[in-house]
Order: C-alpha cells, then sequence, then structure tokens
C-alpha cells in the first residue's frame, strides 16, 4: 500500500508520528503532477489536479488497514459525493526525484473550488513546511 503525502503526513510534520511512523515500512522523496497550496485557514496544505511539481514523500505500508485511518484524517469518505468531502483519494502516478516513475499510490486531492473557499496561497515551488505557517 502507498499513499504520496505532501503535508502534516510527511516524515517530521504534525501528523506522520501519529498515523503513519509505526506502520510504516518506507518513506522516499517523491514528486507527483499537480498543484500546491496553503490553505491560509485551515492552516494546512492542499493539493489540486495540474501540470506542475508538488514535492513530497512516497510511503509505503504492509497493512491495507492504513488508508481508514487516513481516509478519517483527510475527511474523506469513500461513500459520499467527492463534493461533500475535504479531499478526496486518488491513484496518481509518482515519481522519484530524478524523474523516473515510481507507479500509482494513493494521493489526498482537494477540489479547486474548496481550495479558493479556504483561503488557498499557491506555492509555487511545490513544497509546504508547517513551521513555516
Amino acid at each position: 500500500m502507498r499513499v504520496f503525502v505532501y503535508g502534516t503526513l510527511k516524515p517530521g510534520e504534525r501528523f506522520h508520528q501519529s498515523y503513519c511512523a509505526d506502520r510504516l515500512t518506507s518513506a522516499q522523496p517523491a514528486i507527483a503532477r499537480g498543484q500546491l497550496f496553503h490553505l491560509s485557514l485551515c492552516g494546512y496544505p492542499a493539493m489540486i489536479v495540474g501540470d506542475r511539481q508538488v514535492r513530497g514523500f512516497l510511503l509505503s505500508f504492509t497493512e491495507p488497514s492504513i488508508l481508514s485511518n487516513l481516509d478519517w484524517l483527510e475527511d474523506y469518505d469513500p461513500n459520499s459525493s467527492p463534493e461533500l468531502n475535504d479531499y478526496n483519494r486518488q491513484e496518481i502516478e509518482v515519481f522519484d526525484t530524478d524523474g523516473n516513475s515510481l507507479g500509482q499510490a494513493w494521493a489526498y486531492i482537494m477540489n479547486p473550488e474548496r481550495v479558493r473557499a479556504n483561503g488557498g496561497i499557491d506555492l509555487i515551488d511545490g513544497w509546504w513546511e508547517g513551521n513555516k505557517y
């Protein structure tokens, strides 16, 4: 089970230890295509579909049950309509830092309207750090 993370679930960030660390088999720097924002009204980031580079980590887990915990954190209900979720979990292609494909991984993506409503600030460099906000 692989998940691309770009915000509070990255190693060293707020929720990594409590949600990921004890179930993690590997974490490697990775890149995905999209666009990254800091949500000024929320204090955390959001990724939308796009053509820029979003920098984060590819986390690998042995237990598929990790997804239900992450879904809860990201306010994603797979049985709900997408517009009612804060984030929607989608499979995306992930790349290493040299641009080589690492295959598919889950990622939590927000729709652009929700990003705007939450005061989205475009992070041109595609990197978010909690201690900066």
